[in-house]
């Protein structure tokens, strides 16, 4: 099924939209500007920083990453579906004024390269300061299990000529004279690199000088965070358990003729991230929507009822079980 055709297949009301989060989680803040640019309302779950998140959980299936969007009984895991799901609902302002296509493309290397040497900047030289269980479980979860913090501290000076140089990239377009990344209003590549900057400009401790040499990384900063984070309002982990089991999955089946994979509705599988780390479970149901760019699969949870699970294909390993 072509994309497009998913798309106009997928389109429906608006309702609440429920993000859980956490204040600190830099992917969150990618999210929760996205809100901003689009104006929207939306609920505001806050999770626990470590993944002892029962109600959510419950919902994804065991999927152990922040943030999360819930529409009703439609659970959405991953910042790209969750972008894309965004601008699906609310196509104005557009995340791409630029044109789609590129960002996601472009998300490959902030998501997982630039992010990962802000990982390293932001916990490595202060690793002895923070919560044991939490330098445990980051370290497992960006660096595998093979990871080790302290011999991160000792290699912080290749990390930083690394981030250096991505972030000088940054700064060239910026100085070019365009306000923003894509174009001249904000959009999904100038949220997928503020994300980066947000981190390292609030976690790393030597962030004022090291970001010194970016001027106009800044004065684009100052215009992103005037963008805010549309109007959220509080709701508790419970109120959304609720939500999810007082409806039904609003996701009808759709098929994709030329999946290589051979994917259709109906079909067992095992979603699970391409990561290098044991911490993470792969998530089990039945195949409702695959498309080329996304995988949603049904599943059952006595907790919160029956749910539809959306991921993305790029970055995930989708395993049939029959």
């Amino acid at each position: 099924m072509p994309d497009s055709a998913f798309r106009c297949a997928r389109i429906e009301p608006m309702s609440e939209l429920i993000l859980h989060h956490y204040p600190p989680s830099p992917v969150s803040e990618k999210i929760r500007l996205a809100m901003g640019l689009k104006d929207l309302a939306w609920r505001s779950v806050e999770q626990n920083r470590l993944p002892d998140r029962p109600e959510l959980l419950a919902m994804t299936g065991g999927y152990r990453r922040i943030p999360v969007l819930q529409h009703g009984a439609d659970i959405y895991c991953d910042t790209q579906v969750i972008l894309d799901e965004l601008e699906q609902r609310v196509p104005s302002p557009s995340l791409h004024p630029g044109g789609p296509g590129l960002a996601y493309g472009l998300s490959r290397w902030l998501d997982v390269e630039a992010f990962e040497l802000g990982v390293r900047a932001a916990f490595a030289p202060v690793a002895d300061t923070l919560p044991p269980a939490l330098i445990a479980d980051r370290t497992q979860l960006y660096f595998g299990p093979d990871g080790d913090m302290a011999r991160e501290a000792a290699d912080m000076p290749h990390t930083l000529a690394q981030l250096r140089a991505h972030l000088g990239w940054l700064e060239q377009r910026l100085a070019g004279g365009s306000g923003f990344l894509d174009a001249g209003q904000a959009g999904m590549t100038d949220l997928l690199a503020w994300y980066v900057f947000w981190f390292v400009r609030g976690r790393y401790v030597e962030a004022g000088s090291f970001l010194a040499e970016f001027p106009a990384l800044g004065a684009w900063a100052e215009r992103m965070e005037r963008i805010g984070h549309g109007r959220p309002t509080d709701m508790t982990t419970a109120e959304a358990l609720s939500a999810a089991k007082a409806v039904d999955p609003a996701t009808a089946e759709a098929a994709d003729a030329l999946d290589p994979q051979g994917l259709v509705p109906g079909m067992a599988v095992d979603v699970a991230p391409m990561s290098r780390n044991d911490t993470e479970v792969a998530v089990s149901g039945t195949v409702r929507v695959v498309s080329r760019t996304r995988i949603a699969i049904a599943r059952h949870d006595e907790a919160c009822g029956d749910v539809v699970v959306h991921f993305p294909r790029v970055g995930y390993r989708v395993t049939r079980r029959d």
